[in-house]
């Protein structure tokens, strides 16, 4: 009888990690050294609120004297606040890869791919932190709507499923942001793309101004624009009489379809960056 032993399951390191019960300690792990850099320089949670505040006091008054733009029956700022939330996360996510990039200059990156965690945790710990950054931001939108007057759900489902969309909303831009660091590997190169991104994917949705009124061409780009699902979510939740464009299973759906692609996307190119 031969001593060779038996052939092993076809079960590769990544999947073996994630039958294992440390791997959601690996992803708490990661996330809890970005919240740790975070609470060490509170400064940038408070500078990061200026623009949402500035965009509901200064935009959103202005243009709620406008009544040339459709907005199902709510007020200008009512209609723009998830609007502003979602801007809010957007802005927030889609640098948080340059972070990635200095971590990549002063070695932390090597270190992070030689340890036990497997790649889909460091990934998936990265984005979980980047929705706490987004809860933060989705604080001061409410704090901010309730002295506007602005009639909001106020009940504990619609508030959690606020939240959920923001987390889920602020992973997936800070994983699409990741896979823009892997791949210019150069932090002015990202600082570059990252401003030309920002500012179509804000204008491309539905966040100041319905799609209904948009051209042919951009309402297009706006079904295939995530920001436009996270838009309709929020409002829908976080609003009053707000009615989904799209339907509230479908926004989470398609939002959900793609922060797994992006994850499995960011996980592939990750170890890119030392390259």
């Amino acid at each position: 009888m031969s001593d060779r032993p038996g052939p092993t399951p076809n079960v590769t390191a990544e999947q073996s990690m994630r039958l294992c019960p440390a791997y959601r300690e690996q992803v708490w792990a990661i996330a809890d050294v970005e919240f740790r850099k975070m609470f060490r320089d509170p400064t940038e949670i408070f500078s990061r609120a200026v623009q949402p505040i500035l965009w509901l006091l200064i935009f959103g008054q202005v243009f709620s004297r406008l009544h040339e733009i459709p907005t199902g029956g709510l007020s200008y700022i009512a209609f723009m606040a998830p609007g502003v939330l979602a801007q809010s996360v957007l802005f927030c996510a889609i640098f948080y890869g340059i972070n990635v990039i200095w971590e990549k200059d002063m070695g932390v990156i090597h270190k992070l791919l030689v340890s036990p965690a497997s790649r889909s945790a460091l990934v998936l710990g990265k984005a979980l932190s980047s929705g706490f950054r987004g809860l933060v931001q989705a604080v001061i939108i409410y704090l901010m709507a309730l002295l506007l007057r602005i009639g909001l759900n106020l009940t504990a489902w619609h508030i959690l499923g606020v939240l959920v969309a923001v987390v889920l909303g602020s992973a997936i831009f800070s994983t699409f942001s990741l896979i823009i660091a892997c791949w210019v590997k150069s932090r002015d190169r990202f600082m570059g793309i990252g401003q030309v991104l920002t500012m179509p994917i804000f204008f491309a949705s539905s966040a100041i101004y319905p799609i209904a009124m948009m051209p042919a061409w951009l309402k297009l780009a706006a079904r295939f624009n995530p920001l436009t699902y996270l838009v309709d979510a929020m409002r829908t939740l976080m609003i009053r009489g707000a009615v989904s464009a799209e339907g509230l299973g479908f926004d989470f759906l398609v939002m959900a379809v793609v922060f797994a692609v992006f994850i499995t996307v960011a996980t592939r190119l990750y170890p890119n960056l030392i390259q």
